[in-house]
């Protein structure tokens, strides 16, 4: 089942993917890019992506989606987090869209769940952006451990976006404060992120790649990392130019966790000059 593209971009819309009420964004025309949020507290794709959105579907259409268990997306009672349970579902969606090739652009968990789906599928695949994305020899940063450790409050959000995702702490606005406490604190969300990286019963926290997956990724890929990243340290990125057969990488100075918010004017442009 597929619904309409939404007018209103902030509000989005709803397809049932698999039984699950998934919530995405969807706009502009041409060949289908799918933009994969990370997992931060709060993480939804409107947080992540609100000004790649509208840059990018300037020209291609733009979908992207809450991965199960984030925004707006259902958090089914009976779900087990982990990898494959993402992957399965962005699978799923792209199948409820009537999708049958696109370009992945994935931050930071979104970036591990494209590679998954590189290794599931490369010919369902165009191209691949892979932004401040966990890979070989990714260790438990300081970075990590201020998010996985986070309670809801205005002030913890506030904190913890400042001082570990974004270089200059100006850039990020009371607004994309509040955006992201809100779906922190949404019914459901933060037990559902205990869950998934603190319940033995669920493997969210669990996205080790070795050498060998990475170096059978053949998709063109583009690597972007800021330089400061106090979560997935640009060293992983480097790493991984080493092992992928067709990568770039653009690494940006003065800038942590966040390149399409902290940059984003530069992002757009590096990511839609690869894109076409």
């Amino acid at each position: 089942m597929t619904t309409s593209p939404s007018v209103n971009l902030h509000e989005g819309t709803y397809v049932d993917v698999n039984g699950t009420s998934t919530h995405y964004h969807d706009a502009g025309e041409g060949t289908p890019v799918v933009l994969l949020h990370g997992s931060g507290p709060g993480a939804s794709a409107w947080a992540n992506w609100q000004h790649a959105i509208p840059a990018l579907s300037q020209h291609h259409r733009v979908l992207a989606l809450d991965s199960v268990g984030f925004g707006h997306t259902e958090r089914p009672d009976d779900v087990r987090y982990s990898l494959r349970t993402w992957t399965d579902h962005v699978w799923g969606f792209l199948d409820a869209m009537g999708l049958d090739r696109v370009s992945l652009i994935g931050n930071s968990l979104g970036g591990r769940i494209s590679m998954q789906m590189a290794e599931d599928d490369q010919s369902r695949l165009d191209k691949v952006v892979l932004m401040g994305a966990p890979g070989v020899g990714m260790t438990l940063t300081e970075g990590l451990k201020a998010l996985r450790s986070y309670e809801p409050s205005l002030d913890n959000m506030r904190h913890l976006l400042r001082t570990y995702f974004a270089v200059d702490p100006s850039l990020i606005s009371d607004e994309l404060v509040r955006i992201r406490y809100e779906a922190s604190a949404a019914p459901g969300a933060h037990e559902a992120y205990h869950l998934m990286f603190f319940s033995p019963d669920h493997a969210g926290g669990e996205l080790a790649i070795t050498e060998e997956q990475v170096r059978a990724v053949t998709r063109p890929v583009l690597l972007v990392h800021g330089r400061e990243d106090a979560i997935v340290p640009a060293e992983v990125s480097w790493r991984m130019l080493h092992l992928l057969p067709d990568a770039d990488l653009h690494v940006f100075a003065r800038c942590g966790h966040w390149t399409q918010i902290e940059r984003a004017d530069e992002f757009n442009r590096v990511v839609a000059e690869f894109l076409r």
